[in-house]
């Protein structure tokens, strides 16, 4: 719709801007919601680091009470060791074994009642057990093979800390702290050994960090292994050997800090490591970070609500003071807008009832000229039947002007969108070389024709005579832009549409680009160049139909078409058609009725026509080729006959006739109730055509060629 004029009046109006009003609204609207958002992004990203910083100091206090812990048990633990290595002296195994009973009852009071200590038992140099505090007499039982053992003989008389393990006496899982027995030169005599609990220290880090599962307590070696954690690991998970929190233990570092992912359940923790006095052990402990965030996340949400309440209330009052802004310009507007949308509906209705009569006007006209045209094509095939009797010049005079008068109501149905269409695959690769001598000779000799096409161009499905007549009118348009002469190059190439502004749907187009170096159109020109009857030629030189067919034909093949110019430039008209995919099977509408076989069995026709003249000619074409004609002027009385049982070699109807039924109601009617009944329809232009077409009837297009007719019936005289 072209830009409705504005219409001045002369009525006083306030002096008010309003843009400057709205800006300023804007701006606090804008600043009524940046400010927050920085200040709460500020805030919650200094509670985050404040809330690691916290967790931090909880983890490392937490750590100096579980190594305050562990010192004190393992002090205790020493100096129970260090009593019974004095209380054994230089004895052999087998004075331990003569007093093995004072010695159980010994090691039991030394043991006392800790809830640390499971069992205290002594190994001989040769890893037999020979006294425990749990068991008299001692099980025979020996344990030199066993990497405490190993390593309390190796290490003497440092103590070794074991890996985990179930005691077989006390049925406990445990840990060992054994320390080797050596003489006065130097020769081992066994091993004191005892044994903790884990238990005892897990439930010292349960009650510690009350049982927050988020955090996490442990008892290490300085190698990496695990002594004693809570929650546990799961059974058979080991951290890994080269992780930050193992490296620290390796490096023997006093105390430290460490950020890392768990490599056995994937878990971000803070975590705080202490030395346990001088033993070779450390205490660790942990926070999980998600913890910590989803705190921070329910904290920060929390103040973020509580921010929101007085910043809605003031975004509400804004755009509220916005509105009511909008209402006052609008108010102030309406009267000259209301007074440019009438003047603009009225153009609007007055073109759309323009457009709408000439294109009733176009196709009834057309119609009937369609109709004569049939009756002259038919005499004149008659003629040439009978071999013309002398007249033979005149004849073919009268098929020129038929074939000169057809192409004008062609384009003129054309332009009002209903012409049949003879739509087929065409090999633009082929078919464009094939059409350029026609769209050469209509450049006229001082215009230069060239071809640009891409390899392996895709095929296109329309009728091959409207895209020659589209490509005839814009050679006719490029030839009268360049009088003095110049370039018309015709570029065909494959493209993809994505999100274009063609208003096509996304998918495969073929794109025909038709350029000149001609004089070019300004821009009000180029918008409505599409329209029909629009021309900018002289009178009597130009009709106004070139471009509308070329748009008509584009759009009925399921493409557009759209056109660029610049003044003193040139023009560049860029057809879009659909890429056609060939089906598997071709349906029986689509053969090639002039490769037909002919078939031999004779019959009766059934013509449908309510035009006599048309009637006359083609029952006059029939019987040439020996069928028996039986004509109907509606298809109500066709139906009838039907309905009394007659059949016939082919229903012959046209589309438009007067009546309750047209043809294609008639076609409807006959595949529904007798499906062996062959019929086709005749048309001179494409009203409901679709409807035809989805039926799967053969259609001919008036005037249309004895050949057409003769593929669908053939008659023995």
């Amino acid at each position: 719709m072209q830009r409705a004029e504005r219409v001045a009046v002369d009525v006083p109006m306030p002096s008010r801007n309003f843009a400057a009003t709205r800006r300023m609204l804007q701006i606090v609207l804008a600043v009524s919601i940046v400010f927050p958002l920085i200040c709460l992004a500020g805030y919650g990203y200094f509670d985050y680091q404040r809330r690691i910083a916290d967790s931090d100091d909880m983890i490392d206090r937490l750590a100096r009470v579980a190594e305050e812990q562990a010192v004190k048990v393992l002090d205790l633990n020493q100096q129970m060791s260090s009593r019974i290595v004095e209380l054994l002296g230089n004895e052999s195994d087998a004075q331990i074994r003569a007093r093995e009973a004072a010695l159980h009852e010994r090691l039991r009071e030394i043991g006392g009642d800790f809830p640390q200590v499971s069992s205290i038992y002594l190994l001989g140099a040769n890893g037999d057990l020979l006294v425990s505090s749990r068991a008299f007499p001692a099980p025979a039982i020996s344990i030199d093979q066993r990497e405490d053992f190993v390593s309390a003989k190796a290490m003497r008389p440092q103590p070794y800390f074991s890996l985990p393990m179930f005691g077989p006496l006390s049925q406990t899982n445990v840990f060992t702290t054994a320390t080797g027995r050596s003489d006065a030169s130097g020769r081992f005599l066994g091993v004191v050994s005892v044994a903790l609990r884990q238990e005892y220290f897990s439930r010292f880090y349960r009650e510690l960090t009350n049982g927050d599962s988020s955090l996490a307590l442990g008892l290490y070696r300085q190698d990496g292994n695990v002594l004693v954690r809570y929650p546990p690991w799961p059974p058979g998970a080991k951290p890994s050997a080269h992780s930050k929190f193992t490296q620290a233990l390796r490096d023997k570092q006093l105390f430290g800090h460490v950020r890392l992912n768990s490599t056995v359940d994937g878990v971000e923790r803070l975590l705080a490591f202490r030395r346990v006095g001088d033993y070779p052990l450390y205490v660790m402990s942990a926070y999980a970070t998600s913890s910590i965030g989803a705190a921070w996340r329910q904290h920060f949400m929390m103040i973020a609500a509580l921010t929101a309440v007085p910043c809605i209330a003031i975004w509400l009052l804004v755009l509220y003071s916005l509105r009511q802004l909008e209402g006052e310009r609008r108010a102030w507007e309406r009267w000259q807008g209301e007074v440019a949308m009438r003047l603009s509906a009225e153009a609007a209705s007055r073109q759309l009832q323009r457009m709408g009569a000439l294109g009733n006007l176009v196709a009834n006209v057309a119609h009937d000229f369609n109709n004569l045209l049939m009756v002259v094509s038919a005499n004149s095939e008659l003629a040439r039947l009978k071999h013309f009797n002398n007249v033979e010049k005149e004849v073919l005079a009268v098929e020129r002007a038929t074939a000169t008068a057809e192409s004008l109501t062609r384009r003129l149905l054309s332009v009002a969108r209903k012409q049949p269409l003879k739509q087929q695959p065409l090999d633009l690769a082929t078919w464009l070389p094939a059409a350029a001598p026609l769209i050469d000779a209509a450049l006229g000799d001082n215009v230069e024709l060239a071809l640009n096409l891409v390899d392996d161009v895709w095929q296109v499905l329309a009728d091959p005579t409207d895209l020659e007549f589209a490509l005839m009118n814009l050679a006719v348009n490029a030839r009268d832009a360049m009088p003095r002469g110049g370039h018309f190059v015709i570029r065909c190439q494959n493209n993809r549409l994505v999100g274009s502004d063609t208003l096509l749907p996304d998918g495969e187009y073929v794109l025909i680009a038709c350029t000149d170096d001609g004089e070019g159109m300004p821009e009000a020109v180029a918008r409505r160049a599409f329209e029909p009857l629009f021309t900018t030629k002289l009178r009597g030189s130009g009709t106004g139909l070139g471009l509308a067919q070329v748009l008509s034909m584009c759009e009925q093949a399921g493409g557009t078409a759209k056109i660029d110019s610049v003044p003193g430039s040139g023009t560049t008209v860029r057809l879009y058609l659909p890429r056609y995919r060939e089906r598997q099977k071709a349906s029986a509408a689509e053969v090639d009725m002039s490769q037909a076989p002919a078939p031999a069995p004779s019959g009766v026709v059934l013509l449908v026509e309510d035009n006599e003249e048309v009637a006359a000619g083609v029952a006059a074409v029939l019987e040439t080729f020996g069928c028996e004609v039986r004509h109907k002027p509606t298809a109500d009385e066709a139906l009838d006959v039907l309905a009394a049982g007659a059949r016939f070699e082919l229903v012959l109807s046209d589309i438009q006739m007067p009546g309750k039924l047209n043809g294609i109601d008639l076609a409807e009617k006959v595949r529904s109730a007798w499906p062996s009944q062959k019929i086709a329809l005749m048309t001179g232009y494409a009203d409901e055509l679709e409807r035809a077409r989805r039926l799967g009837v053969a259609i001919l297009a008036k005037p249309f060629n004895i050949d057409e007719l003769h593929a669908l019936v053939v008659c023995e005289p």
